[in-house]
């Protein structure tokens, strides 16, 4: 058996937020931000969609473990981030199409990839735990989409993935009133594969991972893309909506009350 090895796809600016490993067959990606909540900042999310999209071509693995570092799996876009960077911030655009390109990157790769959530899955980081093929919950965590809390819309192809599982009416609940669905409730609801005890979680995913690289690669690879194709048929033009509606979003006032409000800790006052 080879030896674990560290993935040289990593850009350097993003190499102390994202651990990645092969070993065995299994790429395993860690968002390594514990101090944000493993919010992701863009140069974090750019290199997560290198590291998805270079596993594609890699045939030493077989399969994608995709979990945060302490207690959260993903918080969404690093907000506080985006808002000290001042007349450096990077456009709407180039923001969502980052986003969407690990979302896509996700969905498109050949082999499995398995969510590891060990706790909150907040925003974009709801969005990427969902677009996995098989998604494991530690009991206590839970999935919000919290973006109508600083005035935007869901993205990362959320509005798609979840209404594709749960339904219109529980998907608008998450969307338009930012409620919280906790992992038991999700994995009842159909929106998660299972929810385990949280030290039972990691070796329940070893598991897993493990029986998926050694499975047939190609078998895998087809029924993945034949379980999306039927599952997913709203996904592109739901990350087109969401994209158009977003950069209007991050340009608005709203938006703006919504961070600042975030970052001083009160309730925002929305005017428009």
């Amino acid at each position: 058996m080879s030896a674990p090895r560290q993935l040289s796809t990593i850009p350097a600016v993003a190499a102390g937020g994202l651990r990645v490993v092969v070993d065995g067959g299994i790429l395993r990606i860690t968002i390594d931000r514990p101090g944000r909540m493993n919010a992701l900042d863009l140069a974090h999310m750019t290199a997560l969609g290198d590291v998805l999209e270079g596993a594609a071509a890699d045939p030493a693995v077989r399969v994608v473990v995709l979990s945060g570092a302490g207690a959260g799996f993903c918080t969404g876009a690093d907000l506080a981030a985006a808002a000290t960077a001042g007349g450096r911030a990077a456009s709407p655009e180039v923001v969502m199409d980052s986003a969407n390109r690990v979302i896509r990157a996700i969905v498109d790769l050949p082999i499995p990839v398995i969510a590891q959530v060990g706790g909150a899955a907040v925003g974009v980081g709801a969005s990427i735990a969902l677009a996995a093929d098989l998604t494991y919950a530690a009991e206590g965590a839970y999935l919000l989409l919290a973006f109508v809390n600083v005035g935007l819309m869901p993205d990362g192809g959320s509005s798609a993935l979840i209404a594709a599982s749960i339904g219109r009416a529980r998907a608008t609940r998450m969307a338009l009133l930012g409620e919280r669905l906790p992992a038991d409730r999700a994995a009842d609801e159909g929106l998660i594969a299972d929810v385990l005890a949280a030290d039972d979680l990691a070796a329940h995913v070893d598991a897993v991972a493990a029986r998926l690289a050694r499975g047939p690669r190609r078998a895998l690879a087809l029924t993945k893309q034949a379980l999306t194709a039927t599952t997913l048929t709203e996904l592109d033009p739901a990350l087109s909506r969401e994209k158009a509606g977003q950069t209007e979003l991050l340009q608005s006032p709203d938006f703006a009350e919504g961070v600042a409000a975030m970052l001083t800790k009160r309730a925002p006052n929305f005017r428009s």
